[in-house]
């Protein structure tokens, strides 16, 4: 079928009642291109009283239904075609209505979804479509609302490939070649039997011809039929992280000589293997899963998913040392695929946060008995062919996995993965803490038992991690989830390190991976995972900082009104303020030592800790890092102590400050990697050195701010496409003459954007802020902004930024 991009030209509003507008429209719609997100330019609502979970959840932003129109044009030369609209995501429970009929409808907020749009169509006159999209209650951190993903209008024959209808899979390789079978469906809907050619040519990277197939197709009238071709690959570049090698797919079906239909895909060549003692093998290679989990939502972006910007996190992680995502908690988007695929990066793609059990009043449960065949259908369709997804996630801390009922859920989708695809692993984010909710009060009796005897928890545990670790490993965790653990290829565990070693007694068979695991961990995880062939890799929460879920990371300390964290921070909090990087992309100080844990990183790193709050006593939950910035600039606190942290994996190292050694210290895996110095603030430079045996093996300073304050621009990429989801992102910064970012001058900055583009995101890390995303201006927060443009044409695109104090700056992007 013919693939048209549908992005353009729509409208939206929030959904009014249509008895109010009997006298006149009440509420006007706005003109908008998708992807986008309605949520996002919302005014956020303060609550009343008591902070809900709810509310911090979202952000604070409200829910509400929204909806999306369009008016299009169908030629008379499409009757008695196929029309059909592809809609990659619409959060949630969406309705599609052409020319006022309803055509189609989805509940699950992130699975594609195609509405046949023939017997609603006027053909030689223009159409109209609408969408609706509810949002209330109905998740565990922020989703966005309405057509957050593109939308495509597909045309094609009566006679045709299905969408999503060709699919490569690697039967064997080798050395010298490799077996590669190509199943494409064949769909007749006419009312006569038809015999087409079909020719199938696979081509390397270059675009050279490498092998292909020629034959027949007999297709009987209203049904379907695959095609399957067998070919050989001489000597085929494998996929790999390192070397993300992609070959090329086309089909096309024919008759007679004259073409009826065609489609291709991308897809990669290499072999998976697991077992207990060397893990996942990728192409033979052991491969420990360097992880991170990701929400769905882009930052200044909201849910809005642009392809550049999802393969801009997905470059930014790998550069920070991931070699694996974990789309955390629902299916990932083709574009990130896309990305994964061509920038090396293995996926565990997820279903559902919920089964039957809700977690929120309004959430999928209310729908999961009716579509979830439909949605897991529509996951593996879409990944199928993507040589970077190598497992699939059936669920993410699903209550249900500790009851028998569970477990016979559990089977259910394995085998439904399965019969879709028996070329991945299944696994399933099991949390054995929410496993056991309903018995944890007779575990908390046995634990006032053993604290009465001198052990038990009360002994052991430091935070609330201990607390989840504690009961992951105890025998009723055991009994009740060996079942849920038996279907799947791999058991995910959800913050369980204290079974990995456990579990290799108790279940000799069972394959282990971490697929969710606090921050602050990850020295003790990841010996974990080297140290254990059955433990195949980690994932952080999270990789990327996101919307919702409000202040779960953010440092906090003491008083005597809270001597203990808040898991929910108060309005105006925006960020959840545990990722490695924060919503902007910049890799915030836990991604330094995470990569030096990694064995990825040979130079030390510095952080240093705001000076406002030396000497309190920090009380952060296991998500959150310390309150540490690599900054030298404190203006204000000359003098005062301040505390200075090192990561290093090194024997020692050594601190300077401005050519005066304030000691060595040990450090490496023996110490966690770090180390502090507390010393008194003097601007200038602070180095640290490191040392192994005595031999300097690297150093990192960090110089002070000084002088005025300019305002630079920096942007992502000279050129950019037209067209494709393509955009610019533009860093703004404040520093000194030398570059050197100053930290503590931030300021608001205003943006104007001329010519081919415009602005369609503009932002900053600031955890809390009632700043809008869609403003022109934004303060800085640590002395950076982010501006994200979308091009509109062909051209130059003339980003102007002012602050006050600052001499006017400007970036100029190319759109080709």
């Amino acid at each position: 079928m013919i693939r048209t991009s549908f992005n353009d030209d729509w409208q939206t509003r929030r959904k009014v009642n249509p008895f109010a507008e009997l006298s006149g429209p009440v509420a006007p719609f706005e003109p908008v291109t998708l992807p986008h997100d309605a949520m996002i330019g919302q005014d956020r609502v303060a609550p009343d009283g008591e902070v809900t979970m709810e509310g911090g959840a979202g952000a604070y932003f409200p829910g509400g239904v929204f909806e999306y129109r369009k008016t299009f044009f169908v030629p008379e030369d499409l009757r008695g075609r196929r029309v059909q609209f592809e809609f990659e995501g619409v959060y949630r429970d969406a309705t599609v209505h052409i020319n006022g009929d309803y055509a189609g409808q989805r509940p699950y907020g992130y699975s594609q979804f195609i509405v046949d749009a023939d017997p609603f169509l006027r053909y030689g006159a223009d159409n109209e479509i609408r969408v609706e999209a509810r949002a209330h209650q109905d998740s565990r951190w922020y989703t966005g609302a309405g057509v957050y993903r593109p939308v495509w209008m597909l045309t094609g024959d009566l006679v045709r490939i299905v969408p999503d209808g060709i699919r490569v899979t690697t039967l064997d390789v080798e050395g010298e070649r490799a077996v590669v079978e190509v199943a494409t469906r064949v769909c007749n809907d006419s009312i006569a039997i038809r015999t087409l050619d079909v020719a199938v040519n696979l081509r390397d990277s270059s675009g050279n011809t490498v092998t292909g197939d020629a034959t027949k197709v007999t297709v009987l009238p209203g049904e379907d039929a695959v095609v399957r071709s067998r070919l050989y690959v001489r000597e085929p570049g494998l996929w790999d992280v390192d070397s993300p090698r992609l070959y090329g797919c086309q089909v096309a079906l024919s008759f007679e000589g004259e073409p009826v239909d065609s489609d291709g895909t991308a897809f990669g060549i290499r072999s998976l293997r697991l077992d207990p003692e060397q893990g996942l093998r990728l192409n033979g290679r052991t491969v420990k899963l360097r992880g991170a989990c990701v929400h769905h939502d882009n930052g200044p972006l909201g849910a809005a998913t642009y392809a550049r910007a999802e393969e801009r996190r997905v470059q930014l992680l790998k550069d920070a040392g991931f070699n694996a995502i974990r789309m955390s908690h629902n299916p990932m988007s083709r574009a990130m695929l896309d990305a994964c695929d061509r920038l090396g990066m293995l996926v565990v793609d997820e279903t559902f946060d919920v089964w039957t059990s809700a977690k929120n009043g309004f959430d999928y449960s209310l729908h999961f008995p009716e579509w979830w065949e439909r949605d897991v259908e529509a996951m593996v369709a879409k990944d199928y062919n993507h040589p970077s997804v190598i497992m699939y996630s059936i669920g993410n801390e699903i209550p249900e996995t500790g009851s028998a009922v569970g477990a016979a859920w559990g089977r259910r989708l394995a085998e439904k993965v399965r019969s879709l695809d028996s070329t991945r692993y299944v696994t399933n984010a099991v949390n054995g803490f929410l496993a056991v909710m309903s018995e944890l009060a007779a575990l908390r009796a046995q634990q006032n038992q053993d604290s009465a005897a001198g052990g038990g928890i009360n002994s052991q545990m430091a935070d609330a991690g201990d607390m989840i670790n504690y009961v992951s490993a105890s025998d009723l965790v055991t009994r009740r989830t060996a079942e849920s653990f038996a279907v799947l290829d791999v058991a995910g565990m959800n913050y369980a390190e204290a079974r990995y070693a456990l579990d290799r007694e108790l279940f000799p068979n069972r394959i282990i991976l971490g697929t969710e695991t606090f921050p602050t961990r990850i020295d003790g995880n990841w010996k974990l995972v080297r140290e254990h062939g059955h433990v195949i890799g980690d994932f952080t929460w999270t990789g990327w900082d996101y919307l919702g879920e409000v202040g779960i990371g953010r440092p906090q300390f003491a008083t005597p009104e809270n001597p203990r964290p808040e898991h929910t921070a108060p309005f105006p909090h925006l960020l959840a303020g545990c990722g490695d990087l924060d919503i902007t992309g910049h890799r915030r100080p836990a991604s330094y030592y995470r990569e030096i844990v990694f064995g990825l990183r040979t130079e030390p790193y510095i952080a240093v800790r705001r000076p406002e709050n030396h000497g309190l006593t920090p009380i952060g939950g296991p998500w959150a890092w310390s309150d540490s910035i690599a900054s030298w600039t404190w203006p204000g606190w000359e003098g005062k102590p301040i505390t200075v942290e090192v990561y290093s994996d090194a024997d020692e190292v050594e601190l300077l400050g401005n050519g005066n050694s304030f000691g060595r210290r040990p450090v490496g895996a023996e110490h966690r990697f770090r180390t502090e110095f507390e010393v008194v603030y003097v601007p200038g430079e602070l180095v640290a050195v490191a040392y192994r045996d005595g031999v300097e093996t690297g150093r990192t300073s960090l110089r002070w701010a000084n002088g005025p304050v300019r305002l630079t621009a920096e942007a992502d990429r000279p050129v950019i496409q037209a067209s494709g989801g393509d955009l610019a992102y533009v860093t703004f910064a404040l520093a000194d003459a030398d570059g050197t970012l100053h930290t503590a001058a931030d300021r608001p900055v205003s943006v104007e954007v001329s010519g081919s583009g415009e602005l369609v995101g503009f932002g900053s890390a600031a955890p809390a802020s009632e700043e809008r995303f869609g403003a022109s201006e934004r303060r800085t927060y640590e002395g950076r902004a982010l501006a994200v443009v979308r091009p509109t044409g062909t051209g130059k695109i003339r980003v102007l930024a002012t602050a006050p104090g600052c001499e006017p700056v400007e970036a100029i992007i190319t759109v080709e």
